[in-house]
């Protein structure tokens, strides 16, 4: 048994709440409907890895700006199954998922205080393209972005 990712429906999205919310780095609690209402006039690409049968990751990407790139918009995996290849997974799946659909490139925003979100996105080709300043430095947050 090893990792296994695959798209789900909005009957699934619980199964992503549940992830999200165990997350340390979020310092928000996610709500189905606020997810729902987030996808709801958008193409999305919703995936949720699993590691022996149980759910251990996920990503939601949408189509954010309609210039051509897909906005990943929230992911992660349970702290007990990191360093397992799983966000990698995740992320190639998103990846063929965004292409088989015609999209140009991923975006994502980070806080600079998630310096291994940082340096997983550097070390998958994702490129700086611009910041926000919000609160104090670490607060900051880091657009990225990466062409497919």
């Amino acid at each position: 048994m090893g990792i296994h990712i695959r798209k789900i429906s909005h009957n699934d999205y619980t199964k992503v709440i549940q992830i999200l919310n165990r997350i340390p780095e979020f310092d928000t609690v996610f709500y189905l409907k606020k997810v729902e209402e987030k996808l709801n006039n958008s193409e999305s690409i919703v995936l949720l890895a699993e590691y022996a049968g149980k759910p251990v990751g996920c990503k939601i990407a949408y189509n954010r700006y309609f210039d051509g790139s897909i906005y990943s918009w929230l992911g992660g995996v349970l702290p007990p199954y990191r360093r397992q290849g799983i966000a990698c997974e995740l992320l190639e799946a998103l990846e063929r998922e965004a292409k088989s659909r015609f999209f140009e490139s991923i975006r994502f925003k980070t806080r600079n205080k998630h310096v291994s979100m940082l340096n997983f996105a550097f070390n998958h080709g994702f490129k700086i393209v611009g910041f926000e300043k919000k609160g104090d430095v670490d607060d900051y947050r880091i657009l990225m972005s990466k062409k497919l």
